[in-house]
């Protein structure tokens, strides 16, 4: 995607507590930020879903993690949301030896925000932790 040829709107930085009760008001924030663009209601819809997704993986990956940090850049032809959580490297590996099957329930997370978004790069580090940013483009 040629980037250059947009022109940023804005970026919006968001922290929210890393506990599903809390993946509402991201959905209802990336909602508002996506409204200032020519979505349509479905896309804007997708874009929630697929943010709940986001932070979902997340809230699984680090259940040790205290916030995610969620960044939106708005630009004249594209959203791009960066989701990613803050984990613990020493609770991170001792979770994966314990919880194999999450990594089929974050497949098929993936697997949706895939099918929702435009472009998705999904990136898992012991150390750094989870981290998907999301591109959705204005279709015009």
């Amino acid at each position: 995607m040629a980037e250059t040829s947009f022109d940023l709107l804005g970026t919006v930085e968001l922290q929210i507590p890393s506990k599903p009760e809390w993946v509402a008001v991201a959905r209802l924030a990336v909602a508002a930020i996506a409204n200032r663009l020519p979505f349509s209601v479905e896309e804007i819809e997708d874009v929630k879903l697929a943010i709940a997704e986001a932070c979902t993986i997340c809230i699984q990956q680090a259940p040790s993690s205290n916030v995610i940090a969620i960044t939106c850049e708005a630009a004249t032809g594209y959203l791009r949301v960066r989701v990613r959580d803050h984990r613990d490297a020493a609770r991170t590996e001792e979770l994966t030896d314990k919880r194999p099957s999450t990594l089929a329930v974050e497949g098929l997370g993936i697997f949706l925000i895939q099918a929702l978004m435009d472009v998705v790069e999904y990136r898992v580090d012991s150390e750094s932790g989870t981290e998907l940013v999301m591109t959705k483009r204005v279709s015009a």
